[in-house]
């Protein structure tokens, strides 16, 4: 057991992944037998999908620690966040719509479950699904939308309770900082769970990785690698073009100097598939490396280590498309619409850690009539795509990090340049 443990995750990933693939080749449609295996990784993965998104959401605004804070460096951080997010996920939605990775693979002999169908577009019944009527309804019908409204509310009721304390007004009644620490608990009680989630990672795989080969053969193989291609080519665009045109043109900085001294803290977002994991290291390349005040990078960096997801919300755009393709679902406008924000706020639950994609992926297509059996198709090559996606998501924090520090003057930019001789 303990030389199972001492492999890597994503090697044991990576293994059951072939094995299953050959598995699958040689068994064919007898491998839907072992399907049960992966359907129960999957079902633990719809699990998370309400209480990750819920702690996750409220523990990252509230994580802001007051309103005053938003000033000048959270708001800078916070837009840039938001707009590169809009960026990404457009970005997936431009990359699934042109090379349509899902077409082409017959999908029609498999047993579906109940797919939601969207209603016709309204924008008034939009706006109002929006509003958490009944919060508990909305989280027993996974309704996330109207989840992550709630959840942002409860942060903003959690930071403007603790500014009445922390100011002494009459009748403030305390204890706003302690429910803050209890949803940061709430929040690092379910990435833990879902890290418990993700050690079934290498059977899931295994299982549905020959159900798919073994049902729908050598072209599901194809479409997945086009959309694991797709998925480090939209990674590496936004940090070959956005990241360095941020860089250049709004931080005004050296951009080799800033991919030296960032180095160390991609190698270990890459390796890890966890920004959470890769926090300190990033902390320590941007205050060392990078010449960016303490405040400042602290606040930002633990800030986009939360919400900060750009390849995430990138993936999520990307995958959507692939599932519709797939199943041959038919997106309005309006689905694009709701994917976008969707995938831009919702990356705000996917968590710093392996496997967050994957919970999030589900609500996203709930909303839009996208079957949840496109989770099992990726979810046996999420893992390569998902450390593709945190070296991104790590090279963005820091990205947001330099240039806010820039516009405030708190960055030493001569330290920056000289991460060129090391």
């Amino acid at each position: 057991m303990k030389a199972w443990f001492a492999i890597p995750l994503w090697q044991r990933v990576i293994g059951a992944l072939i094995l299953g693939a050959v598995t699958g080749y040689l068994w064919g449609p007898g491998a839907e037998s072992i399907k049960i295996v992966g359907d129960v990784f999957i079902d633990f993965i719809k699990m998370l999908i309400v209480p990750l998104i819920f702690f996750s959401v409220v523990s990252g605004v509230a994580s802001i620690g007051n309103l005053g804070r938003l000033g000048s460096v959270g708001w800078r951080a916070i837009l840039m966040f938001v707009l590169t997010g809009q960026v990404a996920v457009i970005l997936g939605l431009a990359l699934g719509s042109w090379l349509e990775p899902g077409v082409g693979v017959d999908t029609s002999i498999l047993v579906m479950g109940e797919t939601p169908q969207p209603s016709p577009f309204d924008w008034r019944e939009m706006v109002r699904s929006m509003i958490p009527v009944s919060p508990v309804g909305v989280m027993a019908n996974v309704q996330v939308l109207p989840l992550i409204v709630f959840s942002l509310l409860v942060g903003i009721g959690i930071l403007l309770a603790r500014r009445e304390e922390e100011a002494g007004e009459k009748g403030a009644p305390g204890g706003a900082a302690a429910i803050a620490r209890a949803f940061d608990s709430g929040a690092l009680i379910f990435q833990k769970i879902t890290i418990i989630v993700m050690e079934l990672t290498p059977f899931g795989v295994f299982a549905l990785m020959a159900w798919v080969v073994g049902t729908l053969g050598l072209d599901a193989v194809a479409a997945l690698a086009q959309l694991v291609a797709l998925n480090y080519v939209g990674c590496l665009l936004l940090i070959g073009l956005m990241y360095t045109a941020i860089l250049a043109f709004v931080a005004r900085v050296s951009i080799s100097g800033f991919f030296r001294g960032m180095i160390d803290a991609i190698a270990v977002a890459y390796s890890t598939a966890s920004s959470s994991a890769t926090l300190p290291v990033t902390l320590r390349c941007t205050q060392r490396n990078l010449g960016v005040s303490k405040p400042t990078s602290s606040f930002v960096v633990s800030l986009g280590s939360t919400i900060n997801m750009d390849g995430t919300a990138m993936y999520l755009g990307l995958v959507t498309l692939f599932g519709a393709q797939l199943f041959g679902v038919d997106l309005s406008w309006s689905d694009y619409f709701v994917i976008a924000l969707l995938a831009t706020v919702g990356s705000i639950g996917a968590a710093g850690i392996p496997g967050g994609g994957l919970v999030m992926m589900g609500a996203v297509f709930s909303a839009v009539g996208v079957p949840l059996e496109t989770i099992a198709f990726v979810a046996g090559v999420d893992r390569i795509m998902d450390m593709m996606r945190t070296a991104t998501n790590v090279t963005g924090d820091a990205t947001v990090t330099v240039t806010t520090a820039s516009m405030l003057g708190e960055i030493d930019k001569e330290e920056l340049a000289s991460a060129d001789d090391v």
